[in-house]
């Protein structure tokens, strides 16, 4: 098949949707598109949702069931079957639920977690496990411990428990034979992040890449990093384990850096950020007996860039040290066709109860609206793909 034209196949791309999500996909990324729309669902949405207001029924049937796979596991099960079965796409299950405070909360969403690595042990549909830093602890404590803050006595505990909670994870996956991808967060609770994930690399990476820290290549200084990472590698035996993705808190890490008063980490421009994402992604290809990966991209030019690395490099399309992934409910013409083809793949599957996972999804949207073409592109193919089944 002619590569450039890999990702206009709606047919492939839609195989898993009846007529009537189909129209639903094509209702609701007509609403993201209208930003000022998306600004006032968003408002109304948490207001209802803080009011007690009997909307989940109604956010259930829309945008959650388009973004999320349901509200526990077994509740995504009929999705991830279908997806594995109908469209040789795998999952990763998500547990998003954002931005708690509480240890207890912590300490459920460890066990959490956990589950879900049993969960995922012997069920070829979901490969990886997957976890944020500030679900296992105190944005403020990350944040404290990056930028070299002393911790208070208290601190020094809670931090503790946060390494602890990171040992048991990386250990069960590490048994269970699981690999584990670890998200990116903002850049000033990051550098904590890279630090203990690297620790855990050392300690569970021997033999392969089963931890995996996250590269968000919207920050310009994300090569230099991996390289010192890879250096280290070398001289501790250990293999690397990779997701890069653009990243998600462009106009925070902007805004922030602006009221703060020191240079911006963000690449200059959407070009720069490109060929960050490119040049790294190549890098990796080159070393791809030390560092495994984890192509999270909507763009279709990296994807085709990365089958092109792929042939020049010799690997393999189904090479287990190579995924790509998109997010549920979006891109499914990237993600798809790539699995038709024989590549790995697996879509981030989010779940909770509705209420918790709204800022995710949320974000989501203001991320659709945020990205030039994005939607447009989602409306086209859909567009597409309705025309195709009416004649």
């Amino acid at each position: 098949m002619e590569k450039r034209t890999l990702f206009d196949n709606t047919e492939t791309a839609f195989v898993l949707k009846s007529d009537s999500e189909l129209e639903r996909a094509y209702f609701l990324f007509k609403m993201i598109a209208n930003e000022p729309l998306v600004r006032i669902g968003t408002a109304v949405t948490n207001f209802a949702l803080k009011a007690h207001l009997p909307v989940q029924g109604l956010i259930r049937a829309t945008v959650f069931d388009h973004f999320c796979g349901g509200v526990d596991e077994e509740d995504c099960m009929p999705v991830i079957e279908k997806m594995y079965a109908k469209g040789k796409v795998s999952s990763v299950l998500d547990y998003s639920v954002e931005g708690k405070e509480e240890e207890e909360q912590f300490d459920h969403v460890l066990n959490k977690t956990l589950e879900i690595l049993d969960f995922v042990d012997q069920k070829d549909a979901i490969p990886f496990g997957v976890f944020k830093p500030t679900g296992f602890g105190r944005f403020l404590i990350w944040q404290k411990k990056t930028e070299g803050t002393p911790l208070t006595a208290e601190e020094h505990k809670e931090w503790d428990r946060i390494e602890e909670r990171f040992d048991i994870v990386c250990k069960k996956a590490y048994d269970c034979d699981v690999p584990l991808l670890i998200d990116g967060e903002e850049s000033w609770m990051q550098d904590a992040a890279d630090e203990l994930v690297a620790k855990m690399m050392r300690k569970y990476n021997k033999e392969k890449a089963i931890i995996y820290n996250t590269l968000q290549l919207y920050r310009h200084d994300r090569l230099e990093y991996l390289k010192k990472l890879h250096e280290e590698a070398r001289v501790y035996g250990y293999k690397i384990g990779m997701k890069i993705v653009r990243g998600a808190y462009m106009e925070k890490e902007n805004d922030r850096a602006a009221e703060k008063g020191y240079p911006t980490p963000i690449c200059e421009s959407k070009e720069a950020t490109d060929l960050n994402f490119n040049t790294t992604l190549n890098y990796i290809l080159q070393n791809i007996n030390e560092i495994s990966v984890f192509i999270g991209t909507h763009n279709e030019e990296s994807s085709y860039k990365a089958i092109e690395l792929m042939e020049q490099q010799g690997i393999a399309k189904n090479d287990p040290r190579v995924w790509l992934g998109q997010l549920f409910g979006m891109s499914d013409h990237i993600s798809f066709n790539l699995a038709a083809e024989g590549y790995n793949v697996a879509k981030y599957l989010p779940f909770g109860p509705v209420k918790d996972v709204m800022p995710y999804l949320i974000r989501r949207a203001e991320e659709n609206t945020s990205v030039a073409g994005q939607t447009t592109r989602e409306l086209d193919l859909l567009s597409k793909e309705r025309k195709r089944r009416k004649l």
